[in-house]
């Protein structure tokens, strides 16, 4: 399996209901590094490195509306892995 960076921009009702945790938990699950991270304008954004398939399973999560809030959007990118990440954080 080749190593991927998935960045995902989640937007909807995802703040302050338990949604970088749900995340979280799914991504070390998934045997995933990176973290969740609440912006400014509302959204969350998740970074995700490890196998592409993983990755790529984490998304297909995001967008199944099994989430706490609701997600009305996600945007994702792909990229190489850029490490530092020690284990999966919300922030």
């Amino acid at each position: 399996m080749t190593d991927a960076r998935m960045t995902a921009w989640v937007r909807g009702r995802v703040q302050g209901v338990g949604f970088r945790w749900w995340v979280r938990s799914h991504a070390l699950e998934l045997g995933l590094t990176g973290a969740a991270t609440n912006l400014d304008d509302g959204r969350v954004e998740v970074v995700a490195e490890g196998p592409r398939e993983r990755c790529a399973e984490l998304l297909s999560r995001l967008r199944s509306g099994e989430s706490p809030g609701h997600v009305d959007a996600v945007v994702e990118r792909w990229g190489k892995p850029r490490g530092g990440y020690p284990g999966f954080a919300e922030r």
